[in-house]
């Protein structure tokens, strides 16, 4: 059996999808291509990278990308991660399952530094739950 193609779509590509992308990574090893992209660009959010690095996920090398560029790929999951990308989610030909869960989005956190990264830290724990879980249940060998 071939690997999945899985899509993690959200606004900007910044955070929650890029967080999903690692974590995604992580848990369906070889089993699954995993890419991210977003509506629009924003690049990789810093304080994204820095709360996966604690959990020793390394997304410093990733990139943020526009849905656009990954129209050739034949997606077998799409993943919205907020609800702007789930209604703005472009039409992928062919059967592509779709699933939508509404993460808040840390980089709107606001507050003391500290307070800021304990919201990324608890989104990143909320994605990483999510994707171990979505990796379980529809992603097999």
């Amino acid at each position: 059996m071939s690997k999945k193609n899985i899509l993690v779509l959200c606004t900007g590509n910044s955070c929650r999808s890029q967080l999903a992308e690692g974590y995604l990574r992580y848990f369906a090893g070889e089993k699954a291509n995993i890419y991210s992209a977003g509506i629009e660009t924003h690049g990789v959010n810093p304080k994204a990278i820095q709360v996966m690095a604690e959990d020793h996920i390394d997304i410093s090398k990733h990139t943020s990308n526009h849905v656009d560029e990954y129209i050739g790929i034949p997606f077998d999951q799409v993943i919205t991660v907020c609800d702007n990308a789930n209604e703005a989610c472009p039409f992928f030909p062919g059967k592509v399952e779709r699933f939508h869960e509404n993460f808040p989005d840390p980089a709107k956190a606001t507050g003391a530094p500290d307070e800021v990264m304990d919201e990324f830290r608890r989104v990143r724990d909320l994605i990483k739950v999510y994707a171990a879980d979505f990796v379980q249940d529809h992603v097999k060998n």
